[in-house]
């Protein structure tokens, strides 16, 4: 890779991880970044994932201090989205994934219309705390969720975001770092997966992982400042973003001009 580079990867890295961090989808300006220095599609999957695992260590911590983290329900919640990603992860390179893409693309617009058509539910979740332990269809709806995230994690974070907000009731902020500390979980799983196929690029993914933990850092600043309504703002702007790029208007777009 030429030195040029580097401060384009890191730069890439810090918006994934300022997003990722209050959102999710910021894997979909890393991963055709590392396609672009020339990893294989595979091994820029699996790189990718040693910036998410260090760029969620930065984000765990920096919730936990700021007082916002539920642990509990992150570890309880992270059970079956571990269990999908670990699953999802040996399953990546047996789909296609232009159809799963286009299923996603689709999923982020219907998204975009609950968000907009509901705010109050996204602005004032009730919970700050799980208790007891999640109903059949939560624990099914994080497991697939996980399984998505181990296939190939753009898009991920939206999903959790949703699933913590509309499933567990969560307001968005608390949400965030739950998701954070799901996404840490499952991370570490799906990554040793690619890491046993010999699919992850050790150095390029530290890298890339500066830019990473200081796009997390100050994305908890930002989160916990801002409120809910902020946040909820760069959600939309996101899943717009994102439903366009998994239904390839935007790459339409760049043929016409």
């Amino acid at each position: 890779m030429e030195w040029y580079l580097y401060p384009a990867v890191i730069a890439a890295g810090f918006v994934a991880g300022f997003i990722n961090t209050l959102a999710g989808s910021g894997s979909v300006v890393t991963l055709p970044l590392l396609i672009f220095v020339g990893l294989p599609a595979t091994v820029a999957n699996g790189t990718n994932r040693v910036a998410i695992l260090l760029q969620n260590v930065v984000g765990v911590s920096s919730f936990r201090r700021e007082n916002m983290l539920d642990t509990r329900g992150a570890l309880i919640l992270g059970i079956p989205a571990v269990v999908g990603s670990i699953i999802g992860a040996n399953i990546a390179a047996n789909l296609n994934e232009e159809v799963l893409q286009t299923v996603i693309g689709v999923i982020m617009v219907i998204m975009l219309f609950v968000i907009l058509v509901r705010p109050k539910r996204w602005l004032e979740g009730e919970l700050t705390h799980l208790e007891g332990w999640p109903s059949w269809w939560q624990w099914l709806l994080f497991f697939a969720i996980g399984m998505y995230g181990g296939f190939i994690q753009a898009g991920v974070g939206v999903f959790l975001l949703a699933g913590l907000v509309l499933g567990a009731g969560y307001d968005l902020v608390r949400a965030n770092a739950v998701k954070v500390g799901i996404v840490l979980l499952f991370t570490i799983f799906a990554l040793a997966v690619f890491v046993l196929n010999d699919q992850v690029n050790w150095f390029i993914g530290f890298v890339l992982a500066i830019g990473n933990m200081l796009g997390a850092w100050v994305a908890t600043k930002v989160a916990v400042d801002k409120g809910a309504i902020w946040v909820r703002r760069l959600l939309i702007v996101v899943v717009i973003f994102s439903a366009a790029r998994f239904l390839g208007i935007i790459d339409w777009l760049g043929t016409l001009f």
